[in-house]
């Protein structure tokens, strides 16, 4: 649910659907809750700053607009700040959205300024019951979505350099290369923000944080491996796309001096052509064989003799 105050609130419900927050005015501070935020509202840096009660400190970080993923510990919470990739309509997936959260034992604030999928699909599993029973189970459930939903994003990114890779072996395109370079874009800009990650994961699981149950720290550790995983092939994917624009740079340089090869052979054989048809075309007198009537078939029969001893010389010297 989403009302003026903020854009999720829920009561957390260990039996079954939770119960939604009407109001920042009806808050219920002693029971467990999530309230989640867009940090551009207004009334949301109001009630961050003034009303929560949380540390200054808390506070700027939650309403931060450039933050990178990390995961620190401070008092008796946790400050996280994660990324997620990018699937609305008309968006690239590496302009990574990010979500920042405030984890203590039984209350999570989260701010966003673009929509996350990840947290909408929690908010829908809370309504229907299937959702997290507590904070810290927020926490495991929406980083195993995040981290899910790149998945996908990297498997497009392999399929396309191996789209790429096959279309090389066939065809040295000039248009391959720009489809080439937004892919090492795409795989750049996932890299930025992927590596910080995995040691923000890292580093949630290794921080001695009580309130983490042993179950919720082995779920973490495996959605840390597996952001691991991901990171490995996206570094895999890297190196065979830069290996692939190399091949590419390779073969229209190739394409490029085979042209200009015979564009060569071609300027070699027709220079002394044109050179002798220029020096006999001259309109001038004394020009020899100009009263003849068969200079004209001598001239051509030297031409032609001209272009067989230049094709007997190349093919000597190996030239094609």
């Amino acid at each position: 649910m989403s009302n003026s105050d903020f854009i999720y609130g829920f009561y957390f419900n260990a039996e079954g659907p939770a119960d939604p927050i009407p109001s920042l005015n009806e808050l219920d501070n002693n029971r467990p809750s999530w309230l989640h935020f867009d940090y551009t509202e207004e009334t949301t840096q109001t009630y961050l700053r003034e009303v929560s009660g949380l540390n200054p400190v808390v506070a700027d970080a939650l309403l931060c607009d450039e933050t990178r993923p990390r995961a620190t510990t401070l008092d008796d919470g946790l400050l996280i700040s994660l990324r997620g990739v990018n699937l609305a309509p008309n968006s690239d997936p590496e302009d990574m959205v990010s979500i920042r959260l405030w984890v203590t034992k039984n209350r999570v604030i989260s701010t966003r300024r673009r929509r996350l999928l990840s947290a909408n699909d929690i908010a829908v599993s809370m309504e229907n019951g299937t959702g997290p029973k507590s904070a810290t189970d927020l926490v495991v459930q929406l980083t195993d979505l995040l981290i899910s939903r790149m998945t996908n994003t990297i498997e497009d990114i392999e399929d396309k350099v191996s789209v790429i890779e096959e279309s090389i072996l066939t065809n040295n395109s000039y248009a391959l290369r720009n489809e080439i370079s937004d892919v090492r874009r795409q795989i750049i800009s996932l890299r930025r923000y992927l590596s910080p990650q995995k040691e923000a994961m890292n580093q949630l699981i290794s921080e001695k944080i009580a309130f983490f149950t042993a179950s919720e720290k082995i779920q973490l550790r495996e959605t840390t491996d597996h952001l691991t995983r991901l990171v490995e092939d996206l570094d895999s994917v890297r190196d065979r796309a830069a290996v692939t624009q190399e091949e590419l740079s390779n073969g229209l340089a190739e394409q490029m001096n085979s042209r200009m090869y015979v564009l060569s052979i071609v300027a070699a054989i027709f220079l002394p052509l044109g050179f002798l048809t220029g020096l006999w075309g001259v309109n001038v007198g004394g020009i020899p064989g100009a009263e003849s009537s068969t200079a004209f078939s001598v001239f051509v029969a030297s031409l032609v003799a001209i272009i067989s001893v230049q094709i007997w010389l190349f093919k000597k010297n190996k030239w094609f």
